[in-house]
């Protein structure tokens, strides 16, 4: 990358935080003021920024610029076992479109799954996207863009970066996947939450750190498995080989078979995830016993497993994410409880649930699409001639 573009890059990603005057943006970027009208000129050429008015205060007014990007599209894209889905939002993360629809996948396949999601993008996309970040459930290799196993999905070794590059014609480098766990704790590190443990609650269960604003992945990447702690010892056979995982007590299945018996409708997986899940508050608000006990077992499952994580990792708040999030009105006190029971005393970790619920993972997305323009400006060509 060239020394101009690094500093095009420096000066979009400075406006993130809203608009700025020249003179602020030279000191935030590290950049000479005398460099910063050139820049701002080739930005807004581009179609990235645009005018905001002037910077209140005495003496000579400073003229502010902020993001535009309205036509500069990031894709997110979401799979899940029973669902595709798929938004559009521009620079500033303001959502332009979105879709989703039930899908089986794991019985589709690879290639029909990912034809059927690049149908779904083609249907929501205004234009070419700057960029594509795919959602999954499942083990990724990030920086290899690969999917190495998602048992939901029954998927293995999938990769599923160049397979939606080459449905939507763009370079290979153009599409980003991870784990949905990892985009939803990216997610919420956008909303200031500091050191956070981010848990996601679906067909599986699975975790999220993000430590210094970046998420933390492991050696090889496949940080955050905590559905796999073991909270009884005694309880089901788990589909990773092991008894008593979490994930066998904290799966959404398994909390809907402890809370309605069989033959239930609310056991119909034609509902999809949220449709079961709303159905589900609606006994806990209603007060159907089974249903109150299964979500209080539930939280207390939950509370045992972090208990472990708060120990090891010590973070400031423990998220609820998932469809953990659309029970948290239930579930975060009993996993304050058995935390406070379990962690070491000196760890102080607050209990939250995601304000951003099931959504979490493709807003997490949409920022990492974004994230391959904010890097490098010039891939917007840009069409007309301006000055900011």
């Amino acid at each position: 990358m060239s020394p101009r573009t690094a500093n095009l890059a420096a000066v979009l990603r400075a406006l993130r935080t809203g608009p700025l005057s020249r003179t602020q943006l030279a000191a935030r970027c590290g950049v000479a003021k005398s460099a910063v009208p050139g820049l701002l000129a080739e930005l807004a050429r581009r179609g990235l920024i645009r005018p905001a008015g002037v910077l209140p205060g005495n003496g000579r007014p400073s003229r502010l610029v902020e993001l535009d990007g309205e036509d500069a599209y990031a894709l997110a894209l979401g799979i899940e076992a029973d669902r595709l889905s798929a938004v559009v939002t521009d620079l500033s993360g303001r959502v332009l479109a979105e879709r989703a629809e039930t899908v089986d996948v794991a019985a589709a396949g690879l290639q029909r799954g990912m034809d059927e999601l690049a149908h779904l993008a083609h249907r929501v996309l205004p234009g070419p996207p700057v960029g594509v970040a795919i959602s999954v459930p499942g083990l990724v290799d990030s920086a290899a863009a690969v999917l190495r196993f998602a048992p939901a999905l029954r998927w293995r070794d999938a990769e599923i970066a160049g397979l939606m590059a080459a449905r939507l014609n763009l370079p290979a480098d153009a599409v980003a996947v991870d784990n949905e766990a990892n985009l939803g704790a990216l997610a919420e590190s956008l909303t200031g939450a500091g050191e956070l443990f981010y848990l996601s609650g679906g067909t599986a269960v699975g975790g999220g750190l993000v430590s210094g604003g970046a998420v933390l992945r492991g050696a090889r990447g496949f940080a955050g498995e905590v559905g796999h702690i073991a909270v009884d010892p005694s309880g089901e056979r788990c589909s990773c080989g092991r008894t008593g995982c979490l994930e066998t007590k904290a799966n959404l299945a398994a909390v809907l078979r402890a809370a309605a018996a069989p033959g239930d409708p609310l056991l119909d997986p034609a509902l999809g995830v949220a449709g079961r899940v709303a159905r589900l508050k609606d006994r806990v608000r209603y007060g159907d016993q089974r249903a109150v006990t299964a979500v209080h077992e539930l939280g207390v499952a939950l509370g045992v497993a972090l208990s472990t994580v708060v120990d090891v990792l010590d973070p400031d708040v423990v998220v609820l994410g998932g469809y953990f999030a659309e029970l948290g009105k239930w579930l975060v006190e009993p996993v304050r409880v058995e935390l406070a029971a379990h962690a070491q005393p000196e760890r102080h970790a607050r209990v939250v649930a995601s304000a951003l619920g099931l959504e979490a993972p493709l807003r997490g997305a949409a920022h990492l699409a974004a994230e391959r323009l904010f890097t490098d400006p010039t891939l917007a060509a840009g069409t007309e001639e301006a000055l900011v």
